[in-house]
């Protein structure tokens, strides 16, 4: 016990010991000294950097944004601080080159109306339902927005002597590129007007506008200022393939003529002006979210020609045995699509969306219904000529005289020539990312599709006929339908003819000699894409679609119409005797299937 008590009292001392070494170690420190750095006042220049300027990464909330003011400048040359100098490269996206080559590989297919000559002599003329001179103006949109911006004071990317110029290069290539190619391929146009189609002047205007309008405001602004751009270029080049001034390879060459001179003149003014005359930066806000809205042009293919004969008719029961397996075509070219989609993704891949399409579908030399009818209705002439000269006592020279007279004036003109497809669908969309700019996406869709018919009217004019006449009927008579070779008529009926003479009347009657038409069906479409987005909020994307529906088409001719008002008396012994001269309707049900290929301007967001 007393040696545990002397090994306790030796460890405190050593403890005690050693904290008071500490303390006095401490006290022979000197005191701590604040030095204070010399501070010298001096001038310098602050570089004034408006927040709206700021890299993106500012937070939105710090931004803010000038009021716009009126810019008169044209001849003041601006550089704002902090925008970054574009390259050559910057400008160049190449997009207008499968456009235009796509334009060359269909422009072949152009078997249509090869001469107005042709149509003038025959009295046949393109007179289309639409018609409309929009497209006149609309291929204007695109520079008349940016300046109109540009006055008001909403800064764009250039300032206006890099903006002007930019344009005037733009338009420069765009004009070289398009009169060079025009008047050496000389295609002729499918009005048969001039021979200078391809490449459709006002689509390419109206692109290179757009491209302007997308790069001065939609990268800098808003994206959707590109899709207003765009939009309205589409449709320039879609009315003038409605206009019947164009074909859909003339609209493709043009609008790919129209982006790459606008690309060029652009990059021209990056080497000759480098960073002057910038004004803002490319927005750079890439997402996640493949969430969409775009304009799409492309080629369709499936319904090559409708075959219909006598088979397909109400008649069909009943007709002469020479007239079976006769058959007509109708023929197609390749046919121009144009869309507008859109879809709202929940994440990475999959989404909601739908897609509105125009399918504009050319008939091959559907003038020629109207030379193979003519020739059908002076067959008919000269049967009524030989039925009433046998059945009368009218001299045949007085005969012949007032058959002439009967129709002074015979014109047909082509309504349309486009079998038109308006479809709306909606369904399901998938994504699938490959890279930071890379995605497969495809779809899944239902809706409905409605079809414009195609139409042939014909005018006619002259004396109205009278005729004076007693018909015997013989027992057992069984009235035919039209369709029967007149086999009929001439075993069991007899009419005499007392007189055929002017009436003192005439008549003017226009209608509709020749339609074809589809019913509104339900499709069904599918379909693989790549998309690439090159800027901030946009992408380029190639597509494959495949389109089926089940429709039922009608093909109607009413050639004689005509006679109920020239000589209506005549009518009634063919309604009589059981050969009304009614329309005469083909119908044939078809499963249609639609591929079609095509390129997209897409807005993401």
């Amino acid at each position: 016990m007393m040696k545990a008590k002397q090994i306790f009292l030796t460890a405190a001392l050593f403890v005690l010991s050693g904290i008071s070494a500490t303390a006095g170690n401490w006290c022979d420190m000197e005191p701590l000294k604040l030095e204070v750095p010399e501070m010298k006042a001096e001038l310098s220049t602050a570089i004034h950097q408006p927040l709206n300027y700021y890299d993106q990464s500012v937070m939105p909330l710090l931004r803010t944004t000038p009021e716009p003011k009126m810019d008169f400048d044209f001849f003041k040359s601006k550089t704002n601080p902090g925008v970054k100098e574009y390259k050559f490269i910057d400008d160049m996206t190449f997009v207008g080159v499968p456009l235009f080559l796509a334009g060359i590989a269909i422009k072949g297919d152009k078997a249509g109306f090869q001469s107005s000559d042709r149509y003038a002599n025959s009295k046949t003329k393109l007179v289309t339902n639409f018609k409309t001179s929009i497209d006149d103006y609309t291929q204007m949109f695109g520079p008349a927005l940016t300046v109109g911006l540009k006055l008001a004071g909403v800064e764009g990317r250039s300032d206006w002597p890099r903006l002007v110029t930019s344009s005037l290069i733009s338009y420069a290539w765009m004009a070289a590129f398009v009169n060079g190619i025009k008047y050496t391929a000389k295609e002729m146009r499918p009005d048969g007007s001039t021979a200078n189609s391809w490449p459709s002047g006002h689509t390419a205007t109206s692109f290179v506008g757009a491209t302007i309008l997308h790069k001065e405001y939609g990268l800098t602004r808003s994206p959707w200022y590109s899709v207003a751009g765009y939009g309205v270029a589409t449709a320039t080049g879609v009315m003038r393939i409605l206009n019947n001034r164009h074909w859909i390879s003339d609209v493709m060459s043009g609008a790919g003529i129209g982006i790459l001179s606008a690309e060029l003149g652009y990059a021209v003014s990056d080497l000759i002006f480098k960073k002057k005359g910038l004004l803002r930066n490319d927005r750079e806000e890439f997402s996640d979210n493949p969430s969409f809205f775009s304009i799409s042009m492309g080629l369709g293919w499936g319904l090559k020609n409708l075959s219909f004969d006598y088979s397909d008719t109400e008649y069909a029961e009943d007709i002469d045995p020479s007239l079976e397996g006769e058959r007509f075509n109708v023929d197609f070219h390749t046919s121009s699509v144009v869309d507008a989609e859109g879809a709202y993704f929940f994440n990475k891949y999959i989404g909601v969306g739908g897609r509105l399409r125009v399918r504009a579908m050319t008939a091959k030399s559907w003038s020629n219904f109207v030379e193979d009818a003519k020739k059908e209705r002076q067959e008919m002439g000269k049967d009524i000529l030989e039925l009433v000269d046998n059945a009368s006592l009218i001299p045949t020279s007085q005969l012949q005289k007032e058959m002439a007279n009967m129709t002074t004036l015979e014109e047909y003109s082509i309504e349309s020539d486009h079998l038109t497809e308006f479809s709306a669908n909606v369904g399901l969309y998938f994504n699938l990312p490959l890279s930071d700019r890379f995605a497969l996406g495809s779809k899944l869709l239902i809706g409905r599709s409605m079809t414009q018919a195609l139409d042939i009217n014909a005018h006619y004019q002259g004396d109205v006929k009278n005729m004076a006449y007693t018909m015997e009927i013989k027992d057992g008579y069984q009235p035919g339908n039209g369709l029967d070779g007149g086999k009929d008529i001439e075993n069991d009926v007899n009419v005499f003819v007392a007189n055929f003479a002017s009436a003192d009347k005439t008549y003017d009657v226009e209608w509709d000699y020749l339609t074809l038409s589809g019913n509104n069906s339900t499709n069904f479409g599918t379909g693989l894409s790549l998309t690439y987005k090159y800027k901030s909020n946009f992408s380029w994307k190639i597509f494959v679609d495949y389109d089926y529906s089940k429709k039922e088409f009608t093909f109607t001719a009413d050639p004689y119409r005509f006679l109920k008002h020239a000589t209506p008396t005549f009518c009634n012994i063919f309604e009589i005797i059981g050969a009304p001269l009614d329309p005469i309707s083909f119908k044939k049900k078809k499963d249609v299937h639609f591929f079609t290929i095509g390129g997209s301007f897409a807005v993401t967001f």
